[in-house]
């Protein structure tokens, strides 16, 4: 039985976008910070859907990496 790409790819994050609610329980954060991050370009990517915001899972796997890759520089 072949793998589901998506599975290993979103390797655990939930298979639905993200709201900045979901990323700062996800984060363990306040809600502030999430939006301090957008406004400021240094978060993980997200786009909008209307007047909502939403996170691609796949993209903060990739910003959480890229992340602990430069620390551990």
């Amino acid at each position: 039985m072949a793998t589901d790409p998506r599975a290993t790819l979103r390797a655990g994050l939930p298979d639905r976008y993200l709201t900045p609610e979901d990323l700062a329980a996800m984060l363990v954060l306040p809600i502030e910070t999430v939006y301090h991050w957008r406004k400021q370009r240094i978060g993980p990517p997200g786009f909008r859907v209307g007047r909502h915001v939403r996170y691609d899972p796949a993209a903060v796997r990739a910003w959480i990496d890229q992340q602990t890759d430069r620390d551990a520089a």
